[in-house]
């Protein structure tokens, strides 16, 4: 199959692993020990709900794990998901939250959108979960 063969397909092989995206995660290797891991995902993109324009964002995630760590490319997966989808600074920052912490149940958890300016507007939205403890 050629190249221009593959781009007339209805779904790409990477579209398709983006819609079937599930958080996954594995046992903590270190589940008595109080420690941070902090993910940053900086080409996150969505769409605007109000005028469809495209928004781009770095995604920062921080967190104390409990019994369970997020897997990273599944992570990948599930953040490009909001590609094409219409939803707000503060919708994202909350549902992506929400969703880790289903996944994981971390001890804690902080998630911050750091929007790329548009129209001279910058937004940083912060979400978290939990009471963080000392490491």
């Amino acid at each position: 199959m050629t190249i221009s063969e593959k781009s007339n397909e209805s779904e790409l092989y990477g579209e398709r692993f983006i819609s079937d995206a599930e958080i996954v995660c594995f046992p903590n290797p270190s589940p008595n020990r109080t420690y941070e891991i902090s993910i940053e995902l900086p080409e996150f993109t969505c769409q605007c709900p109000f005028s469809g324009y495209p928004d781009f964002a770095i995604i920062r995630l921080l967190y104390q794990p409990g019994e369970k760590v997020l897997e990273l490319k599944s992570m990948k997966l599930y953040v490009n998901s909001f590609r094409n989808r219409k939803i707000s600074h503060e919708e994202v920052a909350n549902k992506m939250l929400d969703d880790f912490v289903a996944a994981a149940n971390p001890s804690w958890m902080q998630l911050e959108a750091d929007f790329n300016p548009r129209g001279n507007v910058h937004t940083v939205v912060r979400v978290s979960h939990g009471l963080k403890n000392n490491c």
